[in-house]
């Protein structure tokens, strides 16, 4: 399944499946991500997945670059697949005041906002990966009707819980900071939860999520 495992620095194996980006490759990294996690292997101190890669990270004080090789090689890929695709709903508010980027977007799509909620919310999202700001989940794969290139000039603050899309992704920003995504609306959700030790993110690697659509009213008084 990994097409490839070299060396990345001193410390690090770099585990290549490939340079597409698509769910069925995406999912065996995140397969090799959980078996890993949930083997404990020792000496291990940190998994990075992203799109079609996964980094492990090892303490060399603990074990080498050779055994960490040999125990990914040999892993038993056995993941049980409501732990692989846990659904998950996210509440959205798409009201004027969170919905930034819609006229811009409809000029770009050539659709009107209601078909392009329309279209956003009729649809299952797979989580490829978190990453950029703590626990914003890369949400795939828009349809193709709603892909659309980042903005020109990125903000220099773009307001936490702000849904975002961009070509076949949509995000969520899970802390106030930059960004360049088309917004679209806003969760009261608290998608990532600094105070917890264990698990911080809502959202994690091959997880399914769908979007409903909120009242202002309904956003005003969430509680979680």
């Amino acid at each position: 399944m990994i097409k490839n495992i070299s060396n990345l620095g001193d410390a690090a194996l770099y585990c290549d499946f490939g340079n597409e980006v698509n769910k069925e490759i995406n999912t065996k990294v995140i397969r090799y991500f959980k078996s890993i996690k949930k083997d404990n292997i020792e000496g291990i101190n940190n998994l990075t997945p992203s799109y079609n890669k996964l980094i492990v990270s090892f303490d060399l004080n603990k074990t080498s670059y050779k055994e960490i090789k040999k125990k990914v090689e040999n892993l038993s890929i056995n993941i049980n697949e409501d732990l692989l695709n846990k659904k998950i709903e996210i509440p959205v508010c798409v009201e004027e005041e969170f919905s930034l980027d819609i006229k811009r977007l409809e000029k770009k799509l050539k659709i009107n906002s209601e078909k392009i909620y329309e279209n956003f919310f009729d649809k299952n999202f797979f989580c490829y990966m978190t990453g950029f700001i703590a626990g914003m989940p890369f949400l795939g794969d828009l349809d193709v009707n709603l892909r659309a290139k980042r903005l020109e000039t990125p903000r220099v603050k773009v307001p936490k819980g702000s849904i975002g899309i961009t070509e076949q992704f949509a995000n969520i920003y899970t802390f106030e900071s930059p960004g360049g995504w088309n917004i679209i609306g806003n969760t009261p959700l608290n998608i990532f939860n600094s105070f917890k030790e264990v698990d911080p993110n809502l959202i994690n690697p091959g997880d399914l999520v769908l979007f409903k659509r909120i009242t202002k009213n309904q956003y005003q008084n969430y509680n979680e």
